[in-house]
């Protein structure tokens, strides 16, 4: 990750220079305007410090998937509004992202200005990375910023064509999100701790075999570590479970004992006959007394206990997804615990935490330690890619 260049590589005054900074607009809406604009705040430092430079700032997002066709409910002017809000400036919309209009557009511009060209997904030359659509929506500027870390897995024109052809930087928010995953996995302060949970290991299988040879502690949660729980024998009664998967998990545990990982999974359950809110069955027992009409829903308090002991000793922890079905009370309450416990090591100092995907962001939000925490990741795909160690083409683009 390291050699990328950031706004601290440009020039103080940037008057009349077009940025063309790629942005993540895909946000969640309801009766027309957008339920949530995190995405825009996260974005929001990074056009504000252009136009305040002087820069004509163009943003160029995607929106839903059109796959390469106009559709005027999946235009980026669906989402002009809640931007113009969250950055307390007019914007002009662009309904094209190159040639004539666009350019004519652009004269019209300001230094200072912003303006929001229409969808880029529209054009089939987006997500097909092509060179000549590249270079036509390079025409317009002087130097491509990248702010959008949730689309940097992406090879498409706007997240990995553009660095080739133009000047390029690391906007702040995905210069603060590359610093945090270089923190978290790249070169961090050991030992490190990893909570994997969800619902299936066949969703996770690349991220666990990537973490075992990269973490001292993996603590695995959710619906997955029924799958493990039953590779080592447990009978977890009615529990979602992968049962053709426990020999992968095996062998995940053996090279986590090779690598000198210890896999964490509970011994201690909360169980129930049902899975619904509180319901009348639910009791909490050793994983050995799972009876076969019963099903894990949640890990354990005694569990949690010596998983926060497990926290304590470590420096670094990377966390993607719950620990039981927190959607649903009581099984939030390990999630909730362990999210608190993190959280106050956070705040003493002693632990570098960074979390990611979507159910975890809802699942700390829920704990309500969103703040108390080193970084949250919205990204949920790059997140995900990122765990995997996998090689993300907008990053690696930003880093030549």
């Amino acid at each position: 990750m390291a050699g990328f260049k950031t706004l601290d590589d440009l020039p103080d005054d940037l008057t009349g220079k077009v940025a063309l900074v790629r942005v993540d607009l895909n946000l969640p809406m309801k009766d027309g305007s957008a339920t949530d604009v995190t995405r825009v705040e996260a974005s929001k430092p990074t056009i504000l410090e252009l136009t305040g430079k002087g820069a004509k700032v163009l943003l160029l997002a995607h929106f839903g998937r059109p796959k390469g066709q106009r559709s005027s409910v999946l235009s980026s002017s669906m989402v002009q509004g809640d931007v113009e809000r969250v950055l307390g400036k007019e914007i002009m919309f662009i309904p094209e992202v190159a040639g004539p209009v666009a350019q004519q557009a652009i004269g019209i511009l300001r230094p200072g200005d912003i303006g929001l060209m229409d969808n880029v997904r529209f054009w089939p030359g987006e997500e097909a990375n092509d060179p000549e659509f590249a270079k036509s929506i390079a025409a317009n500027g002087d130097f491509y910023v990248n702010d959008a870390f949730s689309a940097a897995h992406r090879a498409h024109a706007t997240t990995e064509g553009l660095a080739h052809l133009l000047p390029s930087y690391a906007g702040r928010a995905m210069e603060k999100e590359l610093n945090a995953l270089e923190a978290a996995l790249g070169s961090p302060q050991t030992p490190v701790a990893a909570v994997v949970g969800g619902a299936k290991v066949s969703t996770k299988l690349a991220v666990l075999e990537n973490l075992v040879g990269k973490v001292q502690h993996l603590i695995i949660g959710g619906g997955m570590a029924n799958t493990f729980l039953a590779a080592r024998g447990v009978n977890v009664g009615k529990s979602l479970c992968e049962h053709d998967l426990t020999a992968t998990a095996n062998k995940i545990m053996d090279e986590a004992d090779h690598a000198g990982c210890t896999v964490h999974l509970p011994y201690d359950v909360v169980v129930a006959k049902e899975f619904a809110p509180n319901p009348p069955s639910l009791r909490v027992c050793n994983v050995h007394e799972v009876a076969a009409d019963e099903m894990i829903l949640d890990i354990g308090p005694q569990a949690v206990e010596a998983l926060g002991d497990v926290l304590k000793t470590c420096r670094t922890l990377v966390w993607n997804g719950p620990l039981g079905a927190f959607e649903t009370p009581p099984f939030d309450e390990a999630t909730v615990a362990l999210a608190r416990m993190a959280a106050a090591l956070t705040q003493e100092g002693s632990l570098v935490s960074v979390a990611g995907g979507g159910d975890t962001v809802a699942a700390l939000a829920h704990a309500g330690v969103t703040n108390d925490v080193t970084y949250i990741s919205t990204a949920g795909g790059a997140f995900l890619e990122w765990m995997e160690g996998k090689v993300l083409p907008g990053v690696a683009a930003l880093s030549q």
